[in-house]
């Protein structure tokens, strides 16, 4: 039986270093301006949003209190991985603590799984405004949608806590070099002289039951939806109701198919570049943030009214 070299100390190492790009290292120059212009504007272009609900009476309804939720968790994503890579590409801060690692990687799992059941929310309030639109305003209420924001934080929160529990009780024997640009979990777990079956049973087992049960119930709503709108028989009615709901579908394709493609790069790790996937995880935490509030403030007029009688009072 072989016995841990320090049993003072679970870890054995206090830090990580984050080794981003290993095969392409030149990404990291023609990566960083594009990704620093990306994270301005998903900080400016959410910040805008949130102040736009709060200070537009007009804006206080579900919907729009759903979408806060969303910016909200879109700023602390990218708060919590972008300064950091960004860090790396210009700087070469590479070390990160051991507790920081883990916090990043709770972070990451757990307000990724609350953007999905967002997303999930949000659909549930396009189906009842389409398909039942005269009971909409007593069941998409104020309290239904507190009711909808705890239930988001507590699922994601307490399901998602194993996964940097399971990783910071391994033993990590003396490599401490991440090869990626972020604390994934497995990134990091690797690194450890145990048995990471058990974390990559939860991760797997985690990450399909609650962003495969989101996109499940995402599908099925829009079912539903489309199959009521090619009932509708007034004239223009099919082309109002679809364009209440294309904002958030075009976001969902955003969330979702970097999301996929992520996957299937894992999936066919042997045929692509390591660093690909890296690139991906990276781009799925400020993409979808800085296009979700660009897309809403386009396309939905309310909020484009908003924003301009907030700038015109700014100016």
């Amino acid at each position: 039986m072989v016995a841990h070299q320090n049993d003072t100390d679970p870890s054995g190492i206090s830090d990580f270093l984050l080794n981003c790009f290993v095969t392409s290292p030149g990404w990291q120059l023609w990566l960083s301006l594009p990704l620093s212009l990306l994270f301005l504007l998903a900080m400016g272009a959410n910040a805008i949003l949130l102040i736009t609900i709060q200070l537009e009476a007009s804006l206080h309804e579900p919907m729009y209190y759903l979408l806060s939720l969303l910016s909200l968790l879109d700023i602390v994503l990218c708060l919590t991985v972008i300064p950091k890579v960004l860090a790396i590409f210009w700087f070469d801060l590479r070390l990160i603590s051991f507790s920081a690692c883990f916090l990043q990687m709770y972070i990451m799992n757990s307000f990724l799984a609350m953007e999905s059941c967002t997303f999930m929310v949000m659909a549930f309030d396009r189906y009842i405004a389409i398909c039942h639109p005269l009971r909409y305003p007593s069941i998409i209420t104020d309290q239904f949608v507190v009711k909808a924001v705890i239930f988001i934080v507590a699922r994601n929160v307490f399901i998602c806590l194993p996964i940097p529990i399971l990783s910071a009780r391994l033993y990590y024997c003396g490599r401490n070099v991440i090869e990626n640009c972020i604390c994934a979990n497995m990134s990091v777990s690797r690194l450890s002289c145990d048995d990471v079956t058990l974390n990559r049973l939860y991760q797997f087992a985690g990450g399909w039951t609650l962003l495969g049960s989101d996109l499940i119930l995402i599908f099925l709503s829009y079912i539903l939806i489309l199959r009521a709108v090619l009932k509708l028989k007034a004239e223009g009615a099919v082309a109002k109701a679809l364009s209440t709901c294309g904002s958030h579908f075009i976001l969902i394709l955003f969330f979702s198919t970097i999301l996929l493609v992520f996957v299937l790069t894992h999936v066919a790790k042997r045929k692509v570049s390591p660093d690909v996937p890296i690139l991906l995880n990276v781009l799925h935490h400020v993409i979808p943030a800085s296009l979700n509030p660009i897309v809403y403030g386009v396309r939905t007029q309310e909020i484009k009214q908003g924003i301009q009688r907030l700038l015109k009072k700014g100016w």
